[in-house]
């Protein structure tokens, strides 16, 4: 796989059972080039290696005034230097490809598990941790995958070392052979202390990056109550946490790399030591000593390749963690999601929407709203409306008392959405949350999504009552553009009003024209008489479609063909918005917002509602 080949067509199917697993996952996929990473490596950490004993050789050879065999090492001398050069060269061509391959890989299929779970995904893992993954998190992975083949090589130039020398000098070499273990491992016992403090800082820094995150998300709600320097203040505290935790992290490491500067500095020292009262006696020659101090020298280098490898495994362990921990979430709430190979056959058109679960029924083609007292209950069963499984720990309490293991997947024409591929369910059923998106760019990007082609962006933002929000987008564009469309919006649409961004949002998911359209209090944010428009808006465009709204307002109620009242989690009544008035007090405490009191009272006959009053009147 090269550079230019990336993004894969597709990045594979992870094992996000533990960040181990998931590092390995990505070793066996890259096996092409961490072979191509290991032969160059081997190629440049042996030239390393030989350089000593070409060295020696030469000293010989002058110590014996031997020109032919002096020319012979000048000549291997050569060699050994291009085979450095090369090595080294196409070694970090080849490290940093995969450092950039499995980084793309894992942003791939980050994006695709974000695509899959769309906005559940912010409700099992916090916003900042999802950016810390796709950002810090992603670089550690990659520098890790990339590392283990210069390690490898590192390791076959210091064996290469070790068992040249016991064959060149055997004296010196079972010193060296002794002594460069020792090295090599004597940090093993501070690197579960390392890594401890490792994760501490990695942890600190994701909190400080998650509240840095909700800060901006929430900056214009911050300057409206005027709480900007209470969460500066949150963040100040939060980052000097962060700084503390990385200088605690950094002096354990400092510790390490001492470590890996003294002892082979005090190996070397004994080699140099040792070898000039070998010399001294006869018994090794000088070339010898030379070769064996150019070797010890050498190996300065690949070791720190030990080094080098324990940090980025102690750093990308976690962040591998944390990765896997997004990649193992499913839209369901079974072990996986339903591919293109075994997903069942999508229901025919015009099939009824049915929720096992409250029994919660939307007839086909017909404008149903739905009615909960409890607005976390709505934006539950909108997402199960759409297909979506419900939030790790929800309705803990329900599962066990009925006993059962998972909810019921919610039905569609008979198919239940769980079954479907995800391309498929997306494509029947479109769920707008009570707090929709709307990316950086111009209106005609927002509105270049996929549709069926019935209904025209024209159509949509006519039925979401925008003409006001193309006129404000259009006279602050700037000059030079005239149509409203070519104007952008910031990101979030934070430049609209948060009206405005409703009602573009609902005008984006009008113009998809889904089978089934379910939206969660989609007029909240406007006043009663755009409300009232936009109901019979959306009531005239989405004619002889399935409309399932969630809302409380006597204007979108009164335009619905049908309304379920949910209390408890369960369908408690069913009618018209005039009948459930009549005869529901629990739909008429939502919708009008009676107190207990004036329930009572209205229920009480003219006799009764006459001494109700003078009981009032004598206790007050």
């Amino acid at each position: 796989m090269q550079i230019s080949d990336l993004p894969y067509p597709d990045p594979g199917v992870p094992d996000a059972r533990s960040g181990p697993r998931f590092l390995l996952w990505l070793g066996r996929g890259q096996l092409g080039g961490q072979l191509k990473s290991l032969c160059w490596g081997m190629l440049h950490f042996g030239g390393v290696a030989g350089l000593p004993y070409a060295v020696g050789l030469g000293v010989d050879a002058v110590v014996d005034r031997d020109g032919n065999r002096l020319l012979l090492v000048g000549a291997l001398l050569v060699l050994v230097g291009i085979a450095i050069a090369l090595g080294d060269t196409m070694l970090h061509r080849t490290a940093v490809t995969n450092w950039i391959t499995a980084a793309a890989r894992v942003q791939q299929l980050l994006a695709r598990k974000t695509a899959e779970l769309g906005s559940a995904l912010t409700r099992r893992v916090a916003a900042g941790e999802v950016v810390a993954v796709s950002t810090g998190d992603v670089e550690k992975i990659g520098w890790f995958v990339e590392a283990v083949s210069r390690f490898l090589a590192a390791v076959f130039s210091v064996v290469l070392v070790c068992v040249g020398l016991l064959f060149y000098a055997p004296e010196l070499g079972v010193v060296v052979a002794v002594g460069v273990p020792v090295v090599a491992l004597a940090s093993l016992p501070l690197l579960p202390r390392a890594t401890k403090r490792a994760d501490v800082q990695r942890e600190k820094a994701g909190k400080a990056t998650e509240l840095a995150s909700d800060t901006v998300a929430g900056l214009r709600v911050l300057r409206g109550i005027g709480g900007e320097e209470l969460f500066l203040g949150r963040y100040r505290e939060a980052s000097q946490e962060v700084r503390k935790a990385s200088v605690h992290s950094a002096r354990m490491w400092a510790l390490i790399s001492a470590l890996q500067v003294l002892l082979p500095g005090a190996l070397m020292i004994t080699v140099v030591w040792y070898g000039a009262t070998l010399a001294l006696d006869g018994r090794i020659a000088v070339g010898e000593l030379v070769a064996a101090f150019s070797a010890v020298a050498t190996l300065l280098y690949p070791l720190r390749h030990f080094e080098e490898i324990a940090m980025a495994y102690s750093f990308s362990r976690p962040s591998a963690k944390r990765a896997a921990r997004v990649l193992s979430l499913t839209r369901t709430g079974g072990t996986r999601t339903p591919d293109a190979a075994d997903a069942v056959e999508p229901p025919a058109p015009g099939g009824d929407l049915y929720d096992p679960l409250t029994g919660l029924l939307a007839p086909a083609g017909r404008f149903t709203a739905v009615v909960c007292g409890d607005p976390d209950l709505a934006g539950r069963l909108a997402e199960r409306l759409g297909g979506h499984a419900p939030d790790e720990g929800e309705d803990e309490d329900k599962d066990e008392e009925a006993g059962a293991e998972a909810a019921p997947s919610v039905l569609l024409g008979g198919v239940a959405l769980d079954e479907l591929a995800l391309d498929a369910a997306r494509r029947l059923v479109l769920v707008q949350d009570k707090d929709p998106v709307l990316l950086s760019g111009t209106l005609r990007e927002l509105f270049d999504v996929p549709a069926s082609g019935t209904v025209g962006p024209e159509a949509a933002l006519d039925a979401a009552q925008c003409a006001d929000v193309l006129d404000a987008v259009l006279q602050s564009a700037p000059e030079g553009v005239e149509d409203a469309m070519d104007a952008r919006i910031t990101e979030r649409g934070r430049s609209l009003s948060g009206g405005q961004r409703q009602r573009l949002a609902l005008a984006r998911s009008l113009v998809t024209d889904p089978e089934v359209l379910v939206l969660d209090e989609p007029t909240s944010a406007v006043d009663s008489h755009t409300e009232a428009r936009i109901a019979d808006g959306v009531a005239r465009l989405r004619e002889g479609r399935t409309t399932v709204v969630l809302a409380s307002s006597p204007l979108l109620l009164d335009r619905a063909d049908r309304v379920v009242l949910v209390d408890g989690g369960t369908v408690a009544a069913v009618g018209t918005h005039h009948e459930l008035l009549q005869r529901e007090p629990r739909y008429r405490a939502v919708v009008t917002r009676e107190t207990d009191e004036e329930q009572r009272l209205s229920g009480l006959g003219l006799t009764e509602l006459e001494e109700a009053l003078t009981e009032i009147e004598e206790s007050a």
